[in-house]
Formats: structure tokens, sequence, C-alpha cells
């Protein structure tokens, strides 16, 4: 009988526990990206020398909690980028279930995919001499999002709404292209010619 009890108790705390585990895992996972979602619109806005005060202002906590998650800069904008990569990625199937049209789905990330560019273009920079590391990322980059973008061009293809022989990739480096140098440049308005791609893409009705 006291053994009984003695395991009863045993798994009793094993139920308690795993669930207070499981909730500080997931709030532990939830924190990180509200940081990685501040530093990213902190990052397209200021660029990725934006100070670190200013992410933790805006996600709402204190410097040591983002340096205790992103001991270096180059950490966090390497998880940034990845977020960002994730995130792109994770939108195009919800943007064609959602958006009115799949021309409209491509257009929307198109959009999604110029906010990430600004932190790319700085990642070079705080990556400073670790060329492998800038190629893995790269890798991961095309790996993740050249599907989607394929998906929403097939998708736009198949409804008529553009007639184009234009690949992901070319695509997506031509926006690139036009992003190049928007945040030195006052004069230059980078997601009006982004925009101005995107519309040319349509077919003529």
């Amino acid at each position: 009988m006291t053994n009984d009890s003695v395991h009863e108790g045993v798994n009793d705390g094993g139920r308690d526990t795993a669930p207070a585990a499981q909730s500080k895992r997931k709030d532990a996972r939830r924190n990180k990206e509200t940081l990685l979602d501040a530093a990213a619109a902190v990052f397209v806005t200021s660029g990725v020398e934006a100070p670190v005060r200013d992410i933790a202002a805006r996600a709402g906590v204190g410097l040591g909690t983002i340096y205790r998650h992103f001991p270096t800069r180059a950490d966090l904008v390497i998880a940034v980028y990845r977020h960002q990569v994730d995130a792109c990625a994770e939108a195009g199937p919800a943007l064609l279930a959602t958006a009115p049209t799949p021309h409209a789905a491509l257009r929307q990330w198109v959009d999604l995919f110029v906010d990430f560019l600004v932190t790319k273009h700085g990642l070079a920079a705080a990556l400073q001499t670790d060329n492998a590391g800038f190629e893995t990322l790269h890798a991961y980059f095309l790996d993740r999002l050249l599907p989607v973008c394929t998906q929403l061009l097939d998708a736009a293809t198949a409804s008529g709404e553009i007639c184009s022989d234009l690949s992901a990739y070319q695509l997506m480096r031509g926006v690139g292209n036009l992003c190049i140098g928007a945040d030195s440049d006052a004069r230059y308005d980078a997601r009006r010619m982004v925009e101005l791609l995107v519309a040319g893409l349509r077919q003529p009705r």
C-alpha cells in the first residue's frame, strides 16, 4: 500500500511537472519570437546597427534579456535573418489562401520580401569575415524561399493574371537589385520601383 502511494505520488508529480515545463518552453519561445519581431522592425527602419536599447524598448524588455538570448550583434542579426526567412516562407501559402487573387498574394508577399531584404543587406557587415556563415545562410534563404515564390508565380500564371517565363530566382534577384542602396539615398524609392516591377507582370486586359 505504501509503495502504491509512493508510485502514485511520483506519477502525479510527473503529470503536474510536464505541462508546467511545456508551458515554460512555449513562453520562452514566444518571448524570443517577440524579440526577433521587434529587432526585425527596428532593423527595417534604422538598419542593423540600430541601438539595442531601441529593440529592447520596442519589445518591452530589458537589455539583459536581449543579451542573454543574443550575446553579440551578429548573433542577433543572424537570428533575425532566419526568423524573417521562415516568416516569408510561411506567409506564401497563407496569402494564397486569403488574398483576393494570386497576383495580389504575390504582391503582398513581395512587400514582405522587401522588408526582409533591408535586413539582409546588413548581414555581411554584421558577420564581418565569416564568409562560411554567410554562405550557409544564403543557402537556407534559397532553399526556403525559392519554392514559395515559384508557387506564387505558378498560381498567378494559372489564373491568367500574368503571362511570363520569369523564374522565381529572376524575380527575387530583380527585387533584390532594386533594393540595393535604398537605405543610403533618400531620393530613391525602392518600394515604388518594386511595385512597378510586380505590376508589370500583369496581363493586359
